[in-house]
């Protein structure tokens, strides 16, 4: 019997990739309906947010929520891949650093980022890392990402273990590449732990061995009210838009849970050109629900 429609938390252990999580939990949840919300590297760890079934259909949306993670930098060298997998390129006596709270600060806010070289973004429909791989010099542009936090937990030597708060598309081993830039010696990242995707976290993680013995999964519904503001429905409102119909607009801007006096959630909504609109429908058409003869549009 296949797991039901929700979220999976998984605390991912390092040497794995995302795609290697998503096929283990495919066995585990008899199901190939699986899918994540935002990949982590093979050499990191923490929270990795996977769909199952219908609950698949909220990925889009969770990977764009902000993420938190527990980072370690080393300072005075500089690799190929800006971590710790790559071949160092240069190597610099990091003791007498400048300040290195100030640097911190600085890249922190709303800040234009390049992207690592050996990042998935795609260059004339090639992922970046696959040019790399194969030779090619790739220079990315940058892009605006929000760092909201990014504060030095502990220093031993030239190595730094920071906090990061950011937003989606912020690439962590940037943040290492730039920091060591800023402070004229270079630098990686060794280490790296996600914490945090958005209201999910590591106490509500699992091992892929625990998750073996037990598969806990967030019921769509909890996962939908956990993760958006709510709107409630009335029956009329929830028959149309388990139709696809249009709705009078929420009046908050972002997406929303929308929910049938029953509990349900229907789909995710937001605001545009004056009406509220689905953006993914969940009401399954086997479990309809009670309606008048034909549904009425709000549009």
């Amino acid at each position: 019997m296949s797991a039901p429609d929700g979220l999976l938390v998984v605390d991912k252990d390092g040497g794995w990739t995302s795609h290697d999580v998503v096929a283990k939990v495919r066995r585990l949840a008899q199901t190939r309906k699986v899918g994540h919300a935002g990949t982590l590297d093979p050499m990191a760890t923490g929270v990795l947010v996977l769909g199952i079934g219908r609950a698949t259909r909220l990925l889009g949306h969770l990977s764009l929520t902000d993420k938190t993670y527990e980072a370690t930098i080393r300072l005075g060298a500089t690799t190929v891949t800006d971590d710790a997998e790559g071949e160092i390129t240069a190597t610099v006596d990091a003791s007498s650093v400048g300040d290195v709270t100030a640097a911190l600060s600085a890249l922190t806010g709303e800040i234009e980022q390049v992207p690592s070289s050996v990042s998935a973004v795609k260059v004339d429909g090639v992922r970046s890392y696959a040019r790399v791989r194969a030779g090619e010099e790739v220079e990315l542009k940058a892009r605006r990402v929000t760092v909201s936090e990014l504060s030095l937990l502990a220093r031993r030597g030239d190595e730094l273990d920071v906090r990061v708060t950011c937003s989606s598309g912020t690439y962590v081993r940037a943040l290492a590449r730039d920091l060591g830039a800023a402070l004229g010696v270079g630098g990686h990242l060794t280490a790296l732990r996600r914490t945090r995707v958005g209201p999910f976290d590591l106490s509500q993680a699992r091992t892929l061995d625990q998750l073996a013995s037990s598969l806990i999964v967030v019921p769509l519904d909890d996962a939908v009210r956990d993760s958006f503001p709510r709107r409630d429905l009335t029956e009329a409102e929830a028959v149309d838009l388990s139709y696809g119909k249009k709705l009078t607009p929420t009046g908050t801007p972002g997406t929303a849970g929308a929910f049938a006096p029953d509990g349900r959630c229907i789909a995710l909504v937001e605001d545009r050109d004056g009406v509220a609109r689905a953006s993914v429908v969940f009401c399954p058409a086997s479990a309809p629900l009670r309606a008048a003869d034909a549904p009425r549009s709000n549009s």
